[in-house]
């Protein structure tokens, strides 16, 4: 129903709506467990009640999260992407805070209208809006919100830096102990790596592999796929097997990757004076999946799957492929008229006693 792009969005914006909803919940709370059945508020004589906040807060916190998210996914992100962590986390914080400032002041006056049945401009209205933004009661809940954003902003960033799936994969314990599964792996390297490293020296190079990565994201979502790895010019994606054979994602990813950074050779012409080409393997099989690690922590696969999908892709300058797969995928797929796949045989591959099956993909002309 929903493309993957839109899911992965969506899901983004989860961590700011649960930690606003949690956050103002739990003031609401712990007020109540002060006050009781209190009338007022003692700091500024204005008007208290706990459902009558309960009422508020939920649907209020919630638009906020979903605020936050927004700005956060649309606007922010991307103008403070190359900051230092600290950096973009306290200027975000003080541009949030700002904003929440205002929403108080909504928040505030749309509850006082409730209780005494007035417009925005009442008398009592205005009286309980310049009592509670006068003391500090105010600007304790400024803080304990931007305390909020704070942790949202904080949380964010851990999934970021972790991948929302490997995140979620640790918070919930699903590999805790480790598991058994069919996943689909491609190794997809850059070609002529070491010679275009070579001729526009390596700070160049880094900021051509950071461009041609980034270039891959969207083609990677849209595909459902989850990056595994990163080994210097080397991208690792892998899929649960149905995710991957479902609409032939895996082997469509390469050829929405192929189409992403062709759209972009000018860019890498002007920019670097070359283009990067790149080549795929793609196997599908059994692993072991589960978390390692002490000092750091991660969820690796084992199995040797991942071995033999190395070892297809190092084909493929052998064969002038561009992608070739398995046997084993090939028979889990069902292939799209315009893809054609031609039998390369039973080669050996190096380290393995069993010969494999492959077959060179293309799309047809």
């Amino acid at each position: 129903m929903f493309s993957a792009k839109f899911i992965r969005s969506l899901s983004r914006y989860i961590p700011f709506v649960v930690i606003w909803c949690l956050f103002g919940v739990t003031y609401t709370l712990v007020e109540y467990g002060i006050l009781g059945n209190y009338p007022t508020y003692p700091s500024t004589g204005n008007q208290y009640s706990f459902i009558g906040n309960l009422t508020y807060v939920f649907p209020a916190t919630f638009s906020m999260g979903l605020l936050q998210g927004y700005l956060e996914m649309v606007w922010l992100k991307k103008r403070f992407q190359n900051s230092a962590l600290w950096l973009k986390i306290i200027t975000k914080t003080i541009i949030y805070i700002l904003i929440i400032i205002v929403f108080l002041i909504v928040l505030t006056v749309l509850n006082s209208m409730d209780s005494f049945k007035e417009g925005p401009f009442g008398d009592h209205v205005i009286n309980e809006f310049w009592n509670f933004f006068s003391v500090f009661a105010f600007w304790s809940i400024v803080y304990y919100t931007g305390l909020g954003v704070f942790f949202a902003l904080l949380f964010a960033e851990i999934i970021d830096y972790l991948g929302s799936g490997v995140f979620y994969n640790f918070l919930f314990g699903k590999y805790h102990k480790p598991i058994e599964e069919t996943r689909i792996f491609m190794f997809l390297d850059m070609k002529s790596s070491t010679s275009i490293a070579e001729k526009i020296g390596h700070q160049n190079y880094f900021k051509l592999i950071s461009a041609y990565y980034s270039d891959m994201t969207n083609a990677i979502i849209e595909s459902y796929g989850e990056i595994y790895q990163y080994v210097g010019d080397e991208i690792v994606i892998s899929w649960k097997a149905d995710k991957g054979i479902k609409n032939n994602n895996c082997i469509e990813c390469f050829f929405r990757i192929k189409a992403a950074i062709l759209k972009r050779k000018d860019f890498y012409l002007q920019t670097f004076g070359v283009f990067p080409e790149f080549k795929a393997g793609i196997h599908m099989g059994s692993v072991t999946t589960g978390e390692i690690g002490v000092l750091k922590k991660d969820i690796i696969y084992s199995g040797d799957v991942l071995n033999t999908a190395a070892r297809i892709q190092s084909k493929c300058n052998i064969y002038n492929s561009e992608c070739i797969v398995s046997k084993a995928l090939k028979e889990a797929l069902t292939l799209s008229p315009y893809l054609q796949l031609n039998y390369l045989g039973e080669l050996p591959l190096k380290g393995k006693q069993v010969k494999v099956e492959l077959y060179d993909l293309r799309q047809s002309q």
